[in-house]
């Protein structure tokens, strides 16, 4: 997806700083933890309750067209670059990195919802 990589070079986030005083072996311990921790996995109702969220407080949505079997362009009026804006957002809504052959595939809402609860790490 040219448009996102386009996108993507010219956004810029502020990197999170740790503080000297926080011990490493405690964040790598909390790291692995969470890594295998398989009962910290959001349920599909969460997902879906986070990803509508998402898009009712995106700008150029009327939140009331808003439901889980929305189509981005068909129901929402979005075009290409809103679908990537609406992805990165629910990127950094779940703390997660989606490849961008899957990206280009999330159209709707039902398959945001259905690649994110399937995402084992989803937060």
């Amino acid at each position: 997806m040219a448009l996102r990589a386009a996108i993507l070079r010219h956004v810029r986030v502020p990197a999170q700083t740790l503080t000297r005083a926080a011990p490493k072996l405690n964040l790598c311990n909390g790291f692995f933890r969470s890594m295998s921790s398989h009962h910290d996995h959001i349920t599909k109702e969460e997902v879906t309750e986070r990803v509508l969220s998402v898009l009712k407080d995106f700008p150029k949505l009327d939140p009331s067209k808003v439901n889980p079997h929305a189509h981005f362009q068909k129901d929402l009026g979005l075009d290409s670059l809103d679908n990537v804006e609406i992805v990165m957002a629910l990127e950094e809504e779940f703390k997660l990195e989606i490849p961008d052959k899957e990206a280009d595939k999330i159209d709707s809402c039902h398959l945001a919802i259905e690649y994110i609860s399937n995402h084992p790490m989803a937060s």
